[in-house]
């Protein structure tokens, strides 16, 4: 089948992060979608697209659209708040099943502790404890056999300001779960802001990555908010994340080292950013990053 290509609401500044930049109607943001030249898209927040499965279907269709998943972040290392937190993925994962799509993105929800020290983790000083491990495995299990039995695929993203962001993390919360039931999303901006190479992780996880989030990491941007201090959030704003082509990431060899391993999945391509910073124009950076893609690496 090939890699497919598609995108998500946070390339237009729409994140789930209350109050951040303003929001662009979404059927302007598909039709600008669908305009670049990609194939699908991820839900964005709950509630930014329909939440009706007859009525996102039909908005993406009308755009040639597919939906492809949806990023449902948890409070991993709070158990009290596991069951309502399970009732919440739920009704995403209901609402994807019923829409068409085949899988889910699971991720830890951003605390104001670990972004103040993105990209400068140590993880003896700023990680989890055993216990919050063994908590984090739990839920992540339950939310994942529930998905599977609705017909969805899980895979967990590791986050930039969350508790799972170091290759560290990453390498500990893949050895916590089942590879057959949790898959990885590999992102490839956090990856290489929380200090790793993603290169190297496609080599370590190989056929367990079983989504893609293509995104680039402007490298002066980086050490600018590493030295300086800046908490995730500053650094987004900053212009941290660039179009794909622009930055320190090795996307030639990330597809390769993928393809060599017969990945078949989705590709999004992702821009965090705040639309509401001057120069910042989200049409015309998907744009050329969706050019980029197929004019560099052939996808």
């Amino acid at each position: 089948m090939g890699i497919k290509v598609g995108t998500a609401p946070v390339s237009w500044g729409i994140m789930e992060v209350e109050g951040w930049s303003g929001q662009q109607p979404y059927q302007e943001v598909l039709d600008e979608m669908a305009q670049a030249g990609y194939a699908g898209t991820e839900l964005g927040p709950y509630g930014y697209l329909p939440t009706e499965p007859e009525r996102v279907m039909e908005v993406l269709a009308a755009r040639h659209l597919s939906l492809v998943s949806s990023f449902v972040p948890i409070p991993l290392e709070e158990p009290e708040r596991h069951e309502v937190s399970f009732q919440e993925a739920m009704i995403v994962a209901k609402l994807l099943a019923n829409a068409g799509a085949r899988l889910i993105v699971l991720a830890g929800d951003m605390k104001p502790a670990r972004m103040a020290v993105a990209g400068r983790v140590l993880e003896e000083r700023d990680g989890m404890s055993d216990e919050q491990w063994r908590s984090t495995a739990r839920i992540l299990t339950r939310v994942a056999g529930s998905c599977r039995e609705l017909g969805l695929a899980t895979v967990f993203h590791h986050h930039v300001g969350t508790l799972i962001e170091t290759p560290r993390e990453i390498e500990r919360l893949c050895a916590s779960t089942d590879a057959s039931l949790i898959g990885l999303c590999l992102d490839t901006g956090h990856y290489f802001y929380g200090g790793g190479d993603p290169v190297e992780a496609v080599r370590k996880y190989g056929t367990r990555i079983r989504h893609l989030h293509l995104k680039d990491v402007q490298p002066i941007a980086l050490a600018s908010a590493r030295q300086e201090g800046r908490d995730f959030l500053e650094a987004v704003r900053g212009g941290v994340f660039c179009e794909l082509g622009e930055g320190a990431v090795n996307f030639p060899q990330v597809i390769e080292e993928l393809m060599a391993r017969d990945y078949d999945g989705w590709a999004i391509v992702e821009q965090d950013m705040d639309a509401s910073q001057p120069g910042v124009h989200p049409f015309e950076s998907a744009l050329r990053s969706r050019q980029y893609l197929r004019n560099v690496i052939g996808i």
